[in-house]
């Protein structure tokens, strides 16, 4: 069974920018461009029926759209980094999002995940790489930034057995609703006014 994860997916031109990011770290072994996303859990190998079950609930969730943006660059490890990655803005929805997905999959006997949830997208996994050498990368790249981007979805991702980094395949898609005022909704008296 192929291990499963939720996840935000990166648009194209964040993920180009985050593209250019890659490279001038040595022991560093970069993730392919359409690999990029952001994960909000990890759910591991489960047998057929739990992910049924995962994703009957998924389906359920009523969460508006929101809008990210990727600013900053970090690592994890800090005596001996193993990851550069780049950081995620902040927004209450996602973490709205992330939280109402953990609880599901705890209702449906999951283990709680242990790690606490960082948002980012991982640039590279590193190989015995100099900690001096992640701090010269970082501190050239700490002024990272994209455009807002609006996400209007999540999905349920797998990867094969690998060393991590991908290649990652998209087995269900969970639209989020668009994000409208109650009264552009309910009357079309004020239309022009309603919309922001």
């Amino acid at each position: 069974m192929p291990r499963l994860f939720t996840a935000l997916e990166i648009p194209r031109n964040a993920a180009m920018s985050l593209s250019l990011l890659r490279g001038g770290l040595p022991g560093a072994r970069w993730i392919d461009v359409e690999n990029y996303h952001i994960t909000l859990r990890f759910i591991g190998d489960v047998d057929g029926r739990t992910a049924d079950e995962i994703v009957e609930r998924l389906d359920r969730i009523e969460r508006p759209e929101f809008q990210l943006q990727l600013t900053g660059t970090g690592a994890f490890g800090s005596k001996k980094p193993h990851s550069v990655w780049a950081g995620v803005s902040n927004e209450p929805e996602m973490f709205a999002l992330q939280a109402e997905i953990e609880r599901i999959c705890q209702r449906l006997g999951l283990p709680p995940d242990p790690r606490k949830f960082t948002p980012h997208v991982t640039l590279a996994r590193l190989r015995s790489s100099r900690v001096e050498d992640v701090v010269n990368y970082l501190s050239g790249r700490g002024n990272f930034l994209t455009s807002p981007f609006t996400v209007s979805r999540f999905v349920l991702l797998s990867s094969r057995d690998s060393v991590g980094g991908g290649p990652y395949l998209t087995e269900e898609v969970f639209p989020l609703h668009e994000a409208r005022s109650s009264s552009l909704a309910n009357s079309d008296k004020h239309p022009a006014s309603s919309v922001w």
